[in-house]
């Protein structure tokens, strides 16, 4: 009777010490580095955007265990007991808060389907229409800008000419070509002399912009060929996240009282 109570009481450790063995990583100097700074480590690297898969885990092992020496190492030369140590702790709490505040928010705040329709909604109807293919020749002053229309006139080369003369940078190395854009996509007084031009014609005279004098010529329109929801659904998406939290921020600035 004896022999089997001693049994009982030895198994019943043994499963205890099995189950504390089971929630620890390793014993690094006599201290126990539980498994769930493992699991810690693996949701920061999901978060961040890593996959993590499971030949990963003896490396994020080795990982927490040499965290540990080396807090272990830190502790016994005293630097937690510094002033700068207590300072960087403190940031890095605020930093750890503030996260967590922000991840709340979106919990409770997250972009809906319906959310992103209507935004989707209102970009196409700013977008809707024409959308036209146009080249410009850009310079700074008037007067040479009509000389560039002289030029034209006297069957000067569009293309030639805004190599040779345009300053901007984006389009003068191809002949002024700015590709397919909606008028939208231009500042106002671009947008209005590209609207009056039809295909294969020139501004006869110079248009003013806070960029400079531009000459505008139309080589093609066609309607507008706007994209599908679904292919902007991630940057819709993380624009009214953004916008969001922005404007939580925001407001929790202006509530705060601050002397």
């Amino acid at each position: 009777m004896k022999k089997t109570v001693v049994a009982l009481v030895a198994a019943a450790a043994f499963c205890v010490l099995g189950t504390a063995a089971a929630q620890n990583v390793a014993i690094v100097n006599g201290k126990a580095v539980p498994k769930a700074r493992v699991d810690l480590l693996v949701k920061q690297l999901e978060r961040s955007g890593r996959q993590v898969t499971p030949e990963m885990q003896p490396m994020l092992r080795e990982e927490v265990i040499a965290r540990e020496i080396f807090m272990q190492e830190a502790q016994r030369r005293g630097i937690d007991a510094s002033e700068e140590y207590r300072q960087q702790m403190d940031l890095a709490r605020q930093t750890i808060m503030i996260r967590a505040l922000f991840e709340d928010f979106q919990k409770t705040n997250g972009v809906t389907e319906a959310d992103v329709k209507a935004e989707y909604d209102k970009f196409a109807a700013a977008n809707a229409g024409k959308e036209f293919r146009a080249r410009h020749i850009l310079v700074e002053k008037e007067d040479e800008a009509k000389s560039v229309i002289d030029a034209l006139k006297k069957g000067g080369k569009f293309e030639d000419l805004a190599k040779q003369r345009s300053k901007d940078p984006g389009s003068a190395a191809r002949g002024g070509d700015l590709d397919w854009a909606a008028p939208g996509s231009y500042v106002k007084e671009f947008a209005e002399a590209l609207l009056k031009l039809k295909v294969g014609e020139v501004t006869d005279s110079p248009v003013r912009s806070q960029f400079g004098w531009h000459i505008i010529r139309v080589d093609e329109e066609r309607q507008a060929k706007l994209p599908a929801v679904d292919e902007l659904r991630p940057q819709i998406t993380q624009q009214l996240t953004q916008q969001r939290l922005q404007n939580f921020q925001e407001e929790l600035r202006k509530k705060a009282r601050v002397e």
